[in-house]
């Protein structure tokens, strides 16, 4: 099958060809009260020991009641003590940098077929008057082994397969403690959401690569939305900020803290804590001087699965605000990229 030919906004960069039009930004009333390039107060999230949210001690109930609090406020925390090194976390990143800095023929090598989010490419056009988010990516389902597409899986760096593997191992387990603390942090029995995402959940990651931008203050990296996840876990660039978080109408820049990986709730844990831990909003900046990198991992219910709100949290105070869904994620695509929040279609 031929590729679709398209720029990357890394090509755009170094053919030093004006700004596309695509990328830019109409002006909004809210861009007034907080332009893009403008400066946001850090949100305060906590950082919370993962090796202690399963434990019945003292310790490990402090650590649910901050669990708690941060999901309930914010939708999103920092986990320390996760089981994975900070020399492998360096890995990863350093692997992700390398990719994007090869020539653009090597990276063509893995680009994306139409249709298909797997693959390398640019921000996925789904309209003709759709702005673009100013991001390269790399997009590729790890888990289970038999949904990987390796077409698409690097060669070079070298080493970059085997270390993918590993993390999406790696990452397993955090995700599984994960999912019980949530449980646990809203007292229900510790494997009610695991059952619900299911035993075939699938695992998605994404290496992102934002260039420097010459308009910060009119492109963005990503444009705002929420995850079409259950969780999403964001190894964010240690030397530069741009993720950000909306709260009760104002933007708040995620702290960069070394060694932790940010958990942010998605949609579909929105539906299943019928609304008590909401998906937060998001957003990532540009930045004129310097690019920026990220890997993210989305963890998706299995395919077969119907996701509502988990019985032990509707009642008749609070009563189920969510339809059941199925396979949420294959009309999340479309939405996002109208700027629609695919959530509000499951309201009841």
């Amino acid at each position: 099958m031929e590729k679709p030919k398209f720029k990357t906004v890394q090509e755009v960069v170094a053919s030093g060809e004006r700004l596309p039009e695509r990328y830019l930004q109409t002006p909004t009333g809210d861009d007034e009260v907080q332009p893009l390039n403008g400066l946001v107060p850090e949100m305060d999230i906590p950082t919370i020991d993962l090796s202690l949210l399963l434990s019945s001690s003292e310790d490990g109930r402090k650590e649910l009641s901050k669990l708690h609090s941060a999901l309930s406020k914010w939708g999103v925390v920092q986990v320390m003590n996760h089981g994975i090194t900070e020399a492998f976390l360096d890995e990863i990143y350093k692997l992700t940098k390398q990719f994007f800095a090869l020539p653009t023929e090597e990276k063509q090598k893995y680009a994306r077929d139409i249709g298909n989010v797997q693959g390398y490419g640019n921000d996925m056009i789904l309209a003709d008057d759709q702005i673009l988010d100013w991001i390269d990516r790399l997009f590729l389902t790890t888990y289970p082994d038999d949904q990987r597409q390796l077409k698409f899986w690097p060669q070079v760096p070298v080493g970059f397969k085997e270390t993918l593997h590993e993390y999406t191992m790696k990452q397993k387990p955090v995700i599984e403690q994960f999912f019980k603390a949530v449980a646990r942090s809203l007292e229900l029995e510790e494997s009610c959401f695991l059952e619900m995402h299911g035993q075939n959940a699938r695992i998605d990651t994404r290496f992102n690569m934002y260039p420097p931008c010459p308009r910060p203050d009119k492109v963005i990296g990503a444009k705002p939305h929420g995850d079409g996840s259950a969780f999403t876990l964001l190894l964010p660039d240690k030397n530069v900020e741009g993720l950000q978080f909306l709260k009760d109408g104002k933007w708040y820049k995620a702290p960069i803290v070394p060694d932790t990986i940010l958990i942010n709730v998605g949609d579909l844990m929105e539906i299943m804590s019928n609304g008590i831990y909401k998906s937060p909003v998001h957003r990532v900046v540009t930045n004129k001087e310097s690019e920026r990198i990220s890997v993210a991992t989305f963890c998706i219910p299995s395919p077969d699965k119907e996701i509502q709100p988990v019985e032990g949290l509707v009642s008749e105070t609070r009563p189920r605000l969510y339809k059941t869904v199925k396979k949420y994620v294959e009309v999340y695509f479309d939405s996002y990229q109208q700027g629609r929040r695919p959530i509000e279609a499951a309201l009841i």
